[in-house]
């Protein structure tokens, strides 16, 4: 490794400060379960390293608004176990847990993975899906940038190179809606995916219509892929079951893949459209149970009332 200065800040007001001083020069590590290999491999060479391990109250994941703000110092390992998370968005715990391996999960945190902006990455395809969106603060401010725009291409954002993620915002689910994130792993369970695919589905009170969806997907392209043209496909039709074949079909078009030793770029594609049938497919099932579910203690107080009645 090249030398570089080491920045301990205890504030946020000191981040800014140094990340300020610095500019495109410094680089944040929290976990530093990426930036310490790419500096080790030399491709990244920063003069200054800004340790935010002494910057508190930015791990939180709390109930705001009506939806879940998820603070950036948070782990993959606290998203990943978070109760409240689990009971509200079970789709997110579980594509956590699919990141790495636990050692990794447990140092990597939930900014710090956005920001590295791998587009082979477990979580980026399920917030897409899910509407979320990223704050980023500096010493000039704030701003708050949906996910949908985060990625701009190989490893890179849109993030100035003295702002930091301080947060990240999921959107209260509307009713009738669930979501469910799919990838397929060549080899072992930490290995990267060759395909990655969220689907987030409303349906209408009916449970007859599709009233919204969100798709997106990973490791298929240089940035994680939103398919708007297979949403554009079920959006207000009438639930089917070739609609979701048809919507996999469509995504095929929005995904760029690249051959490598996890599959040629044709057979990335293919699965692209496998797999997001499935997580459509899987998106009905969660909403289906969780109506099953809301139903059960109803049908229990109706059979307790019939047998006082005895």
């Amino acid at each position: 490794m090249i030398p570089f200065e080491y920045r301990t800040p205890k504030n946020l007001k000191e981040v800014h400060a140094t990340l300020k001083e610095f500019g495109s020069d410094a680089k944040l590590i929290a976990g530093g379960t990426s930036l310490v290999i790419m500096m080790k491999q030399r491709l990244v060479r920063p003069s200054c390293l800004v340790s935010l391990r002494s910057v508190r109250g930015l791990n939180s994941i709390e109930i705001s608004d009506g939806g879940l703000r998820i603070g950036g110092l948070a782990t993959h390992r606290e998203v990943e176990s978070s109760s409240l998370l689990r009971r509200r968005l079970p789709m997110l715990t579980e594509t956590y847990h699919h990141v790495a391996t636990i050692r990794v999960r447990n140092m990597a945190t939930v900014g710090g993975g956005l920001a590295h902006a791998d587009p082979n990455q477990d979580p980026p395809p399920s917030l897409i899906a899910l509407g979320a969106t990223v704050k980023a603060t500096s010493a000039d401010g704030s701003r708050v940038i949906p996910m949908d725009d985060f990625f701009t291409d190989y490893y890179e954002t849109v993030l100035n190179p003295d702002e930091i993620v301080t947060e990240v915002f999921v959107p209260k689910m509307a009713a009738n809606t669930a979501g469910a994130y799919l990838k397929f792993l060549p080899r072992t369970a930490d290995d990267y995916a060759t395909v990655s695919a969220a689907a987030v589905l409303t349906l209408d009170k009916t449970h007859k219509i599709i009233s919204d969806v969100r798709i997106a997907l990973g490791s298929v392209g240089v940035t994680p892929i939103r398919a708007t043209a297979a949403e554009a496909i079920l959006r207000g039709q009438p639930l089917k079951a070739e609609a979701f074949a048809e919507a996999g079909e469509k995504a095929k078009e929005a995904v760029d893949p690249v051959s490598d030793f996890r599959g040629s770029a044709a057979y990335k594609k293919e699965m692209a459209g496998v797999f997001v049938r499935r997580a459509l497919e899987k998106a009905l099932a969660n909403i289906r149970q969780q109506a099953r579910v809301k139903a059960s203690p109803k049908a229990a107080k109706k059979t307790t009332k019939k047998g006082k009645k005895h």
